[in-house]
């Protein structure tokens, strides 16, 4: 009983500190300090923790911390430079928390423990730069909260039921796994379209050519996929934004044929993504967020919603406007 509580303990803590590695030894060195948590037998090795010298660093670099985190993109270039930090961090505390283990073991947890506290830390940053694309405080400061709720029930679920603490950290990492791919996609995406924005044009000096020009092989993909000899009316960059069928966050290039028909196109390592978003039901709906220039499309069965970057502002009210505009009536043939 008594190693999977060590274990829940030193998972539970490389956990926390991913999310936040101040808060967690501050808190925690405060608690043993003041005698309001009694470490069992085989946790003696954490009252190290309640050393005051450590208590106020951690404290005085957890306010630093504390503001940064509240503030837009500051606290996203904090977490980059928190990238290495936290997880040796979760590392050497969960060392702490085994005790007089075998040094196999203890480099072992290490390795283990950076892995869960990487983990924990990449979903922390990538939900922050993604509340980012919004550059309202608001949600910033709310998720800042949020975590640091987080952390302070998370350890008094570790030093009062640690048992308890183990199942909770394996679930909260077995679902950040299970959703780390679409994440990373979304990080992916929002430093790319904030990378353009940084390096586009400045305003009023947009990209206004529409082309029939694309990848070889993303038409290659489109002509395989749809059998179809159509001329391109034209192409253009973008990110799929969700709808129907189009998953979302994906490399690619809405296209459209002479005849009216309109595809999204993406390659991928496992294949090519070729999806044909329907003619649209209604008026195309154009909005200029922070970092892109956003395209809905609403069709019988949803709505596709496509991304560009900032830079192509002119392009995508072109294309909204060539979209709502009526096909025109093919030609009818002279009879025989």
């Amino acid at each position: 009983m008594d190693v999977l509580q060590t274990l829940g303990v030193a998972l539970g803590l490389a956990t926390l500190a991913g999310v936040n590695l101040y808060l967690t030894v501050f808190a925690s060195g405060l608690a043993i300090h003041f005698g309001w948590v009694a470490l069992p037998s085989y946790l003696t090795e954490l009252s190290a923790l309640g050393n005051p010298w450590l208590v106020s660093i951690a404290g005085i670099l957890y306010f630093l911390d504390f503001l940064a985190d509240k503030i837009p993109w500051v606290d996203t270039v904090n977490d980059a430079f928190h990238t290495f930090v936290r997880p040796l961090g979760g590392a050497v505390l969960a060392v702490l928390a085994l005790g007089e283990a075998d040094p196999a073991v203890k480099v072992i947890a290490a390795i283990l423990a950076g892995g869960v506290a990487l983990t924990s830390h990449t979903a922390k940053a990538g939900t922050r730069l993604v509340a980012n694309s919004s550059p309202e405080p608001a949600s910033n400061i709310g998720l800042s909260l949020g975590e640091d709720a987080i952390v302070l029930g998370g350890l008094s679920l570790l030093y009062f039921y640690p048992m308890i603490a183990l199942v909770v950290t394996l679930v909260a990492l077995i679902t950040i796994w299970m959703v780390l791919p679409r994440m990373v996609r979304s990080i992916r995406a929002t430093l790319w379209l904030a990378w353009q924005k940084l390096n586009g044009p400045p305003a009023g000096r947009e990209a206004e050519e529409l082309t029939a020009t694309m990848p070889s092989q993303v038409e290659r993909d489109l002509r395989r996929a749809h059998a179809s000899s159509e001329t391109v009316d034209f192409s253009v960059r973008c990110l799929s934004g969700g709808g129907p069928r189009l998953p979302k966050n994906r490399f690619g290039w809405l296209v459209r044929m002479e005849g009216g028909r309109l595809f999204f196109l993406s390659r991928r390592w496992q294949g090519s993504l070729v999806v044909e978003i329907p003619t649209p039901t209604g008026a195309p709906e154009r909005a200029s967020r922070f970092l892109c220039e956003r395209l809905a499309l609403p069709g019988a069965d949803g709505t596709h919603v496509l991304l560009f970057e900032r830079g192509q502002r002119v392009i995508a009210d072109r294309i909204a406007s060539q979209l709502a505009a009526p096909l025109p009536e093919p030609e009818a043939l002279d009879p025989v």
